[in-house]
This record gives C-alpha cells, structure tokens and sequence, in this order.
C-alpha cells in the first residue's frame, strides 16, 4: 500500500488573486498576511533581486502533456492521520535530500527527479538508491518539456523519463554520478553565505557522455506553520515535491520539500493547507511509479 503513497512531483502557483492587491515581496504585503488570523508567518526571501527573477525561478508551465489516470488507486485504503515518507522509508536518503536549483527556471525538472529518484528506491525495497540527473531531465528534455531554464512542463518530464530514460547526477560540484548539476546554488534566502541569484542562468546543453540507466515567502523561524494563501497575485508555477501529511493545532497540512537549498523554509521543507486546493496543491499533482520488472 505504502508504494502507492511515495513521494511526488507537483505544481504550486507561487500565489493566487484576492480583492487585497499589494506589491510581490513588499513589507506592506508581509504585513498584511501578518496581521490577519492564519496559520504561518510571513517574511521575506530573496535579497535584492528584481521581481522578474523570482517569476523566471517559477518554471512550471500549466498544461502540457496528459499523464494515464489511474482513479481508483486509494480506493478502499484506511490512511493514518499522519505520515512522513522519510520515517517510512529511512534507508532511501534521496527522501531527506534538498536540491538548489540555482538561476533557472528548472523546477518542473527538479521536482521530476527528486520524485522518481524516491520512487526508484522504495518500489526496489532500498535496491535501487540513485540521485537522478536533473542535469539530464534539464537540458536533453526538448520540445515536450519545455524551455529549460524558462520553464517546463512536470508531466513532459514524466513522459521524458519512461521514453528515454535518465542518467544519474547529484548536486552541483558533488562528482556524483554521470551528469552532476552545473548550475551553481544561490542564495534563495535573505541573508546567507552563497553568491546572490542574479537570474541570468542559461541551459546548458545536452550531452550524452553515458548511457540512461534509469528508466521507468515561507518565514524562517522556530515554529514555521502551515502555509495558506491570504493575498497576493499569480506570479507563475512552481514545482515541488510532497513527502507526507499531518495535523498541525488542528490544520491539515501538506508535508513538500522545496529546490532552493536547506536554509530557505524549515531546512529545506515547509507545509501548506491540505485539502482546499490553495495554490493548485492537489489539482496539478503528477505522479508515476516504476516498472517492476525493472527489478
């Protein structure tokens, strides 16, 4: 039952609309959400940085490919209150790993990957523990995936992965696996040790040096809540991946893992409202599972 439930990739509109408009990444805005009954903190991301740098970072087009539904698969299933898949499954460390995605628009790639490279592990029973290549996902994805750096299509990756089949990569600089991440990190966050995002990451080109081997404003703070949408306008779609769920002082909540690094959010996750669709959390879920036979 649980290999149903593994990690997936999905896409969060980075706000939605409200009659309250107020400029993205404002002090008015944060003290707006601030000052209203809700269940999170807000603050403020990214130092410096044009708006138009935060809507490139949120790469994920709507739309795209159609993925084969499968309707019934919770049909009959009794679930816990709560579930965490990196205490579920704690011999798959990709479940626990927090990518950067840098300056690109490489979300729906990152989100991709991450969920598949979980998937890979818990369908084998922890055989199978790789970090697919977004690297890989990222620049040799053409047309059905998008644009790259400017943004694609998390159900094109999907349809890309069981075509063609990925190479592994880990994080930028790690040397492991075939296609590491060239993009360097940057510094999602407010104030911290790496070089700032300057929006100007390009997509690097696609090269096949080795043969696919797998086929198939969130406040930091002590207590960090659980996200909903208060106000603010559409800046674009932003690809993550979901871990779990859970109860917070009688909020459901969604538990995601993001790609801007472990200093942004609560060391790299953060939760938002489970079950009222805010910011298209459970409308754009993509989701695949592994072949068997693969095994």
């Amino acid at each position: 039952m649980w290999r149903l439930l593994a990690t997936l990739s999905l896409v969060v509109l980075t706000s939605a609309w409200s009659d309250v408009h107020f400029p993205p990444l404002s002090d008015e805005l944060v003290n707006f959400v601030n000052k209203q009954n809700t269940t999170w903190k807000a603050g403020h991301n990214f130092y410096n940085v044009d708006l138009s740098y935060v809507k490139k970072l949120c790469g994920t087009f709507l739309g795209g490919p159609k993925l084969p539904q499968r309707a019934a698969f919770a049909e009959g299933m009794i679930l816990p209150e709560s579930f965490d898949a990196r205490e579920q499954w704690p011999n798959c460390p990709t479940i626990r790993e927090i990518r950067d995605q840098g300056s690109c628009g490489s979300c729906w790639a990152f989100g991709a990957v991450e969920a598949i490279s979980d998937r890979l592990c818990i369908r084998s029973n922890g055989r199978v523990n790789v970090e697919v290549s977004a690297e890989d996902m990222l620049t040799c994805c053409g047309d059905e995936c998008g644009d790259g750096c400017n943004g694609g299509f998390p159900s094109g990756a999907w349809n890309f992965w069981t075509k063609q089949g990925l190479v592994s990569g880990g994080l930028y600089n790690s040397h492991v696996g075939c296609r590491p991440y060239s993009i360097p990190p940057c510094e999602h966050h407010v104030n911290g040790s790496r070089p700032p995002c300057t929006g100007e990451g390009d997509t690097p080109k696609c090269s096949k040096i080795c043969e696919p081997g797998y086929t198939p404003s969130y406040k930091e703070d002590k207590h960090f809540g659980v996200y909903q949408h208060v106000t603010g306008e559409m800046m674009g779609g932003h690809a993550i991946r979901i871990l779990g769920w859970g109860v917070e002082n009688g909020t459901p909540y969604w538990l995601v893992g993001n790609s801007w690094n472990t200093d942004w959010g609560d060391n790299g996750f953060f939760k938002i409202l489970r079950g009222e669709d805010h910011c298209g959390i459970e409308s754009e879920i993509v989701a695949g599972i592994p072949c068997p036979r693969q095994y």
